[in-house]
């Protein structure tokens, strides 16, 4: 079956070069106009995320009348497939002129293996370390170069459900723990719902990271990120094992995120796991979104075991070697890292800017609640999302997680994420 998907990934991903070796020819032949592109390489296609990048568009082509915006959106939930490519057109020296990938441990291949130019002359010269919080500093460094531009920061560690359906199956609220949220799962089972919502198989790498986080605590699940870490103790087995029974309540998987989701806003199940992006669908008005009621058709908590914990990740965009229009991917990065950039952004994409001087009275709702969490939390970072685990790590992952769906096998699965965590390189 793996066979199967991995071939169809690879043809996919040949005819996608294919093309956009075509549109690299297009370039070249069309002269002196071929200089005025930019072509932003991102995975921004679906709701939310697709009327933030149209926004960020309208913004830079105000401030840029003379470079002409090239979209080279690659659809798939948390860029899988976008990555893929992306890989592939560096390799073959055919980078886009900016990239869109999660700040943190995801870009160490690409700075090891010389792709990306450090950004430090960005830095100082738009004085971005006085408008970025420290901490968000300190993680994007890597010895003492910053190589992206954060966009927002998203939330990971959120629990979406459906008042209505709780209600039904004699449940108050939010459960506050993991064993509040298997009491609450089977609950829900019995009422005649879908007790958890789940949608192709990063989201399940996504749920993983929050039962891990909720179930050894912020300390222990960052300290698996470090030089040596124990990933064969008892506490990783129990929370392998609380993993395994969350998973035991989840419904059939579908296509993506999105469908998952609104199973939950349908009030066809009671709980999802997703980041804060699923507010922008649940939130936003038909095409974008649907529409729904925030409190009433949807509501959120942090997920179960994790309140006081901030797991994040951050969109940003990167200046690779050789891009071919230079000066066009620093203008993109510049208004990327502005604040009428991010504040036209985020409020339509369901994050909150990474600046600290953006306008707090855009952030309404749900994003009120994220910059109040984001400000006195403590943090972790995610492991779907490219934060604490590089692309060869975080692939051995997911293709643990692909297999333990099959077979339940907790001690198989848990020497699978003992050998991902010493080959990984990391």
């Amino acid at each position: 079956m793996r066979r199967r998907w991995m071939a169809a990934v690879a043809v996919s991903v040949a005819g996608l070069l294919t093309l956009s070796a075509c549109g690299g020819g297009d370039k070249q032949e069309s002269g002196g106009e071929a200089a005025r592109k930019v072509e932003v390489f991102s995975w921004w296609t679906g709701p939310g995320e697709a009327d933030g990048l149209k926004a960020m568009r309208e913004i830079f082509a105000k401030q840029n009348p003379n470079l002409e915006f090239f979209d080279a959106a690659v659809a798939g939930g948390s860029g899988d497939q976008a990555r893929a490519l992306l890989s592939s057109k560096l390799q073959a020296n055919q980078p886009p002129d900016t990239f869109q990938g999660h700040a943190g441990a995801e870009l160490q291949d690409y700075i090891k293996s010389g792709k990306l130019e450090s950004l430090n002359f960005l830095y100082d010269d738009l004085k971005l370390k006085e408008v970025f919080p420290q901490q968000l500093i300190d993680q994007i460094t890597v010895q003492g170069q910053v190589y992206s531009v954060p966009v927002n920061i998203h939330r990971s560690n959120v629990l979406w459900f459906n008042p209505s359906v709780l209600k039904k199956a004699g449940i108050d609220g939010a459960p506050k723990t993991v064993e509040e949220f298997v009491t609450d799962l089977d609950k829900v089972k019995k009422s005649g719902k879908i007790p958890l919502s789940i949608g192709s198989q990063w989201t399940l790498v996504h749920l993983l990271e929050s039962v891990l986080l909720g179930s050894l605590g912020t300390d222990a699940y960052n300290a698996l990120w470090t030089t040596g870490a124990d990933w064969s103790n008892a506490n990783v087995t129990e929370a392998l094992e609380n993993f395994k029974t969350i998973l035991s309540y989840a419904g059939s998987p579908q296509d993506d995120w999105q469908p998952a989701a609104k199973q939950v806003a349908d009030g066809e199940a009671a709980f999802n796991i997703m980041g804060d992006w699923a507010y922008s669908y649940f939130h936003n008005p038909s095409p974008g979104g649907l529409g729904k009621e925030s409190h009433k058709d949807f509501d959120w908590a942090a997920s179960p075991s994790t309140d006081g914990t901030f797991m994040w990740l951050s969109d940003s965009f990167t200046l690779p070697k050789g891009t071919p229009n230079r000066d066009g991917a620093i203008a993109w990065l510049t208004m990327a890292a502005g604040k009428e950039g991010q504040d036209a952004f985020n409020p339509l994409k369901g994050s909150i800017p990474a600046r600290k001087d953006a306008d707090q009275s855009l952030y309404k709702d749900y994003l009120s609640w994220d910059l109040e969490q984001w400000a006195s939390d403590k943090l972790a970072g995610s492991i779907q999302h490219g934060v604490v685990a590089n692309n060869q790590w975080r692939q051995a992952i997911t293709d643990a997680v692909g297999l333990f769906q099959q077979d339940k096998d907790v001690a198989k699965f848990q020497q699978a994420l003992v050998a991902a965590a010493r080959n990984s390189g990391q």
